[in-house]
């Protein structure tokens, strides 16, 4: 019987061609992921669900999904998902990461333009008949230094438009390379000093943990006086009460915004302020990019139902039918360990490498090493996946080593990450037992044998005596349960690493309190 499919927002009809010339049975209601109760009646009956942003894909959608195998989102913010209701369900959720960036790129220029030279309110009252001339007096793009938050994908695009157009671009992007910078001929700079330089400022990054409220009052308060601000990536970037103060106060000259924190905007703090230029999140809605992030979601689709080829998904590595049994155990170990190590980097990556030690050697490594760097990127980039993190890698000029040799030490298998920054080296190595299950072996040339969990618990501290039972204590009088505890040292009164399994997460003020212990050096919640 043919697979079903149904596709329940507004997205190309060529989607629906493709679908059914590759012979599979597609029902096309684009108004239907509106209304949840429906969706959740009807989506019993599919084996796919084919999406743009309308539709929210809940935990009780999920549930009611008896037959559901795979989620296609047209598009690249997966938010509207509950990944790991579906993940849990065994439910494959793809996107397509790389369909709208020209049209993104190409609005925020737009942005640009229409806030520097005051555009909109200009026609607004050349059309009521008032022709202000000496109203608008404009700013020109040319000789102006362009701040870029966020240098990937869309962000490389800016960029290059940017110089085109004769601007001095600066960017920050923890991920990009010295040499990648030098490429795309933008200085790579912290994220002080490009908004001590920057006239105009252009967010293109993903809303995650420590992207959230990137800019503030205190932000703002290091910019230049005059700055105009551009976002067109994603609402909760910035913090939209500061930036309506700043924009009354004169300090921010103009803004220009696509996206908002709570959507459908219809009301927002922002609106009514002087030059404020606002577009309903336009920034996929090109002919070119509905019809690009379609035909590839399409295609996605059906190769996964039809033949069980994986592409572009959030949670499933691209491998074959064959190599899934014995890789598996592999594929979560290498996404732990770069999970491990992404969360603990605070500087710019310059490279990677990946050390394949015994059996695992011979297998399908650039699975494991597109596993390993998805999890080192996910913590900062969040839509990351195996498909597109070896090109995010690309794309930032991280140099990518991987490294097979014949079993040398105790382990049958072993797999060493190694992330290079502009500061240091930390290095992290796991291993798969006979029972299936991924553990840390070694942290920092520290042995250790641990299994992770949920909620992880990591500290670097001084091997004196007083550290556990501290540790211990501050933890227990929080109420913080511990599941498991693992220790390492280099040697006898020398640098030591906990690892410490708790039972949900550890609030900040009792990681404080761990911090400021006598003997830690570093105290930090990992989340698996």
């Amino acid at each position: 019987m043919a697979p079903k499919v149904l596709i329940s927002d507004q997205i190309s009809p060529a989607a629906v061609k493709i679908f059914t010339d590759r012979g599979i049975d597609v029902t096309y209601e684009p108004e239907l992921g509106k209304d949840k109760d429906k969706l959740a009646e009807i989506i019993g009956q599919f084996d796919g669900l084919a999406i743009r942003s309308a539709t929210k894909v809940t935990e009780k959608i999920i549930a009611a999904a008896g037959n559901l195998k795979v989620i296609g989102r047209a598009g690249i913010g997966v938010d509207n998902v509950d990944i790991p209701a579906a993940t849990a369900k065994g439910i494959i959720v793809m996107n397509t990461p790389f369909g709208n960036s020209i049209t993104t790129a190409e609005h925020a220029i737009a942005m640009l333009f229409a806030v520097a030279r005051q555009i909109p309110a200009a026609d607004a009252s050349t059309q009521a008949g008032k022709w202000e001339k000496n109203r608008f007096m404009g700013v020109e793009l040319t000789s102006k230094t362009l701040g870029i938050i966020g240098c990937g994908n869309i962000g490389s695009i800016v960029a290059e438009r940017a110089l085109g157009l004769k601007m001095k671009v600066v960017a920050f992007d923890p991920f990009l390379s010295p040499e990648r910078a030098l490429d795309l001929g933008v200085d790579k700079v912290e994220l002080d000093e490009l908004f001590r330089r920057a006239d105009f400022i252009t967010l293109h990054t993903p809303l995650t943990e420590k992207t959230k409220n990137i800019i503030d009052a205190a932000a703002i308060a290091k910019m230049k006086d005059g700055v105009y601000i551009v976002n067109c990536a994603r609402g909760g970037l910035v913090v939209e009460e500061d930036l309506r103060k700043a924009l009354d106060s004169g300090k921010v000259a103009g803004a220009a915004f696509d996206v908002f924190t709570v959507e459908p905007a219809k009301e927002n703090v922002l609106f009514g302020a002087q030059n404020l230029v606002s577009t309903p999140h336009l920034g996929a809605s090109t002919t070119e990019a509905q019809e690009n992030v379609a035909l590839q979601v399409a295609e996605q689709m059906s190769d996964y139902l039809l033949t069980g080829a994986v592409s572009n998904a959030l949670n499933m590595p691209s491998i074959s039918g064959e190599e899934a049994p014995k890789l598996i155990p592999f594929v979560k170990l290498a996404e732990q360990l770069g999970s491990f190590a992404g969360q603990l980097t605070e500087t710019g990556l310059q490279a990677v490498r990946i050390e394949f030690e015994g059996a695992v050697a011979s297998m399908n490594v650039k699975a494991l090493t597109a596993a390993a760097l998805a999890g080192l990127f996910r913590p900062l980039l969040q839509d990351v996946n195996m498909v597109s993190a070896p090109v995010i890698a690309r794309e930032r000029g991280i140099v990518v080593e991987e490294v097979r040799r014949e079993q040398q030490g105790a382990y049958e298998n072993y797999v060493r990450l190694t992330v290079v920054t502009e500061r240091q080296e930390r290095s992290v190595a796991g291993t798969v037992f006979s029972d299936g299950k991924p553990r840390i072996i070694q942290i920092k040339g520290i042995n250790m044998e641990a299994e992770l969990g949920p909620h992880m618990l990591y500290v670097t501290n001084e091997d004196k005596p007083g550290f556990i039972g501290a540790l211990g204590s501050t933890l227990g009088t929080a109420g913080v349960n511990i599941a498991t505890f693992n220790l390492g040292r280099l040697s006898q009164g020398q640098d030591a690493i906990c690892l410490v399994e708790v039972d949900g997460p550890i609030p900040a003020e009792v990681l404080t309190k761990i911090e400021n212990l006598p003997l830690v050096r570093q105290a930090k919640e990992l989340r698996f």
